[in-house]
């Protein structure tokens, strides 16, 4: 069922059942006032009958002897009928015959013989020369009954025609209100794969349909910036690759031309070289996509920070480079040990790549992480390149641009893996003049 209808329902039936309860209640409060008043004129009448009584004894006359033809018909009482009794219950006086004596109880309701509406009964004492009377008085319930029946009709007939009028309302107005829920439904049904370039349209009004339509075209917009990314992440994969394919083709091509023209130990070191560098590259890759995939760093065991460091430093002075390990305390984490070996192999290389004589690693506790700091003395990262850095094969200018041993991925593997493990890398100056990595992770 449409939202629409149900909305329209649902809005029908609370008013309903609003109305339903609204109209019982003053149908009941009218005719209550109403009974209430009947009741007054009975007990009123029956006061005065027993003062009269018991001043000069029950009325000697009817009302018939004062003229009211109809009154002597004991199948057709009046509106207001009285009798008075003796203490054996017959009746004395009365104002017109009738089929019997009237009850004698109290704002009783009873049904008099040829009557068509019921009459409400009060019932007085009045003591008259020793005896003692009982005067009873009724008056008929004819105008309650049909002020009811009055008020009755047209509420049956307004209360459907309301219900309609609510009922088109409602339907009119979430229909409006829904209109641009169905644009926008149509917009995202024409939105492919190929046309991420496509926009819901966005209402002017600052209520949830726009918020919601605002959000989509946000959640869009990254789409597209994801796809634009996952292209060039393609583009510059394949590019990568075919830098040693073509070399590995090109070494085939010359050593099936001409045979023997190439040394078999160079042939052997070029394919070495190349299917080394693809299988390098293709590993990145995967690291990559396991990341992404939360698949890396789920290992979750303590790892002392402090010592893949020094690990690192030692492998850095067997290349040749000097690391100042002077700022390396105690660090302990909770994670994957490969993980985040990989991590700070990758930070090392990073600065090793471009340092010009040195480099300087720290580990330090700081409140609740655990702080890694890879420092180097080459030409350093511009500020406005400092998150970009950190992206799949970006290349910045020619002072920091990828040497023969990079594959541009480095860094974004160390920016997926760290953020596995819950914490954040950045990019900064260091004291020695170059770049300094940090690395935060919780402790």
């Amino acid at each position: 069922m449409a939202v629409r209808t149900r909305t329209t329902l649902g809005a029908v039936l609370v008013v309903a059942l609003a109305l339903l309860a609204g109209a019982a209640a003053l149908v009941l409060v009218v005719r209550g006032s109403l009974h209430d008043a009947a009741e007054t004129t009975a007990e009123h009448r029956a006061d005065d009958l027993a003062a009269q009584v018991a001043a000069s004894g029950p009325p000697a006359a009817s009302v018939a002897e004062q003229g009211d033809d109809d009154a002597d018909d004991p199948d057709d009482p009046d509106d207001v009928v009285w009798q008075v009794l003796d203490p054996s219950g017959a009746v004395v006086s009365a104002s017109q015959p009738l089929a019997g004596p009237l009850p004698a109880g109290d704002d009783d309701v009873v049904d008099l013989p040829g009557a068509d509406h019921p009459y409400v009964v009060v019932n007085e004492e009045a003591e008259h020369g020793g005896t003692t009377y009982v005067v009873v008085a009724a008056v008929s319930l004819e105008d309650v009954d049909e002020t009811t029946a009055a008020l009755l009709t047209p509420l049956l007939v307004g209360l459907p025609v309301l219900l309609l009028v609510v009922g088109a309302t409602t339907w009119l107005v979430v229909s409006r209100a829904l209109g641009p829920v169905e644009r926008i439904r149509r917009e995202v049904e024409q939105i492919t794969g190929t046309r991420l370039d496509r926009r819901v349209p966005e209402p002017p009004s600052r209520d949830e349909i726009g918020r919601l339509a605002r959000t989509m075209n946000g959640m869009l917009g990254r789409l597209q910036d994801a796809a634009r990314r996952q292209e060039e992440f393609v583009a510059d994969a394949s590019h990568e690759l075919r830098s040693p394919l073509a070399s590995l083709r090109q070494v085939a091509e010359v050593a099936q031309a001409h045979p023997g023209a190439l040394d078999e130990g160079e042939l052997a070191t070029t394919v070495h070289e190349e299917t080394v560098r693809m299988q390098a590259l293709v590993d990145q890759l995967l690291v990559l996509t396991r990341a992404g995939a939360g698949r890396e760093g789920a290992v979750r065991v303590d790892v002392d920070v402090d010592d893949l460091v020094l690990a690192e430093a030692r492998r850095a002075a067997r290349a040749g480079v000097a690391a100042d390990t002077t700022a390396v305390g105690p660090g302990r984490v909770q994670g994957d040990p490969v993980a985040l070996g990989q991590v700070v192999r990758n930070l090392v290389d990073n600065a090793l790549r471009h340092a010009a004589s040195r480099i300087a690693l720290g580990v330090a506790e700081d409140g609740r992480h655990v702080v890694v700091t890879v420092d180097d003395d080459g030409p350093g990262i511009p500020a406005a390149d400092r998150e970009r850095v950190f992206e799949r094969f970006v290349r910045l200018d020619d002072a920091r641009a990828r040497d023969a041993g990079g594959s541009g991925l480095g860094l974004a593997i160390v920016r997926a893996l760290v953020a596995a493990h819950g914490g954040v890398v950045t990019a900064e100056d260091a004291p020695l003049g170059g770049a300094r990595l940090v690395v935060r992770l919780p402790s």
